[in-house]
């Protein structure tokens, strides 16, 4: 690849980055995607609740937006990993394992988040397929089965809630002593909502679909799903690269215009949102990319 300089570098494309990129490749902007291909949903086998495209693979959306944003000459493509980010007078340098670099006057960080998984074999394995974060995107297809909830406390008892209207055989797995409060478990077990707070020590499967929990006392349950609210690391150390803000809860803070408390740089999808779908990443895209079109073209005018 000649060319160094750009308009906008996306760190990220996925759904959240390949939107941006429409937005401002149709806007005649100059535009870089570097991404490393591995989204986060890579397991998942089928997405839903994003109309138009109800049931398809996550593969399979991903790779008709990259083959639609990339008949844009304005936008190209780069595989690879951001080492470090450099801001300057002029804009931004992106440094590449691979110790390449590009520069451009905005950056638009789509770069997602990686879920941390709890020490316990066959949930990695299971995730996406099984064991889900999101009813929204996947409750339908499991709906009065027999459904289980992998958390505890006050995040236990409000996802109880939320899982609750799409089966009504459903236990809290605490994996340990509960924190949930007496009034908690006394309005989850009017609702019929069993709670186990055996440890966990693995989760029999097949190919990724749940068979059983088994646990530390040698007991075993059946399952079906498994919901799970787990930790989650930002892909990029965006605090220690450029100084942007996080929230409380890790996400990268932006304004209602994607903007992050650092000039010139932008954010959207699973890197700032607890709403983590693919409807919602492409529509955070898509602001994104106006604005950074709206922005320069004020800078330029």
């Amino acid at each position: 690849m000649e060319k160094k300089n750009f308009d906008v570098i996306i760190i990220g494309g996925s759904y959240a980055g390949l939107s941006a990129a429409m937005a401002l490749g149709r806007s005649l902007r100059h535009v870089l995607i570097i991404d490393n291909g591995k989204p986060c949903n890579g397991q998942t086998p089928h997405s839903h609740n994003f109309i138009t495209h109800d049931g398809k693979t996550p593969k399979e959306i991903s790779g008709i937006a990259k083959e639609q944003v990339a008949k844009y000459n304005t936008v190209q493509f780069y595989d690879g990993t951001v080492r470090t980010i450099e801001r300057n007078s002029d804009g931004f340098n992106v440094k590449l394992s691979s110790n390449e670099n590009f520069y451009a006057k905005k950056l638009i960080l789509a770069s997602g988040i990686k879920d941390v998984m709890p020490d316990i074999p066959g949930f990695a394995e299971c995730w996406g397929i099984s064991v889900l974060h999101c009813p929204y995107c996947h409750g339908y297809e499991v709906k009065n089965e027999v459904t289980g909830i992998f958390a505890d406390g006050e995040l236990a008892y409000e996802f109880s809630k939320l899982i609750f209207n799409m089966t009504k055989k459903l236990t809290i797995f605490t994996n340990g002593k509960s924190i949930l409060t007496n009034e908690q478990i006394e309005k989850l077990q009017q609702n019929n909502i069993r709670i186990n707070e055996d440890e966990i020590q693995r989760i029999e499967h097949e190919n990724g679909y749940i068979q059983n929990v088994v646990f530390k006392n040698d007991k075993k349950e059946p399952l079906k799903v498994l919901y799970a609210k787990i930790p989650f690391e930002q892909n990029m150390n965006v605090s220690e690269n450029l100084g942007c803000e996080l929230t409380e809860q890790g996400f990268i803070k932006v304004d209602g215009m994607q903007k992050t408390t650092v000039p010139g740089v932008f954010a959207c999808g699973d890197n700032v949102t607890m709403m983590r779908s693919v409807a919602s990443a492409i529509a955070q895209g898509s602001l994104a990319g106006a604005m950074v079109n709206k922005e320069l073209s004020e800078e330029d005018f």
